[in-house]
């Protein structure tokens, strides 16, 4: 089954020691997924910052800057993870540098076909 990890972390960025250090841990969990055969995909996200948020109430479209909602974490980046059942994603989701930091969500992915 696949699984979205959606990693929430501290909005402060780090300083760049702490910004390279942060990316060799992320390069370092990225590979641990791909030797045990649970990497589908991952992406860091833009700064919310440029977050836009689309609604359309009572037919009108409603474009807002920012993200949908305020919190104290922000939703920085995601893995999707190929993982034969939830305590395998579990697993993986405590291995992630963000759930150090924040916390990891982790999702199943309905497959909808």
């Amino acid at each position: 089954m696949r699984y979205l990890l959606l990693i929430a972390t501290d909005p402060a960025l780090p300083d760049p020691e702490g910004w390279e250090r942060m990316l060799h841990e992320y390069g370092a969990y990225t590979g641990w997924l791909q030797e045990q055969g649970l990497y589908v995909a991952a992406d860091a996200l833009g700064d919310v910052a440029t977050a836009t948020t689309v609604s359309t109430k009572g037919g009108t479209r409603v474009v807002t800057d920012g993200p949908f909602a305020e919190t104290k974490e922000l939703l920085g980046g995601y893995y999707v993870i190929d993982a034969p059942d939830l305590d395998t994603a579990i697993d993986a989701a405590a291995r992630c540098p963000g759930a150090a930091v924040g916390k990891v969500e982790i999702r199943p992915i309905v497959e909808l076909s």
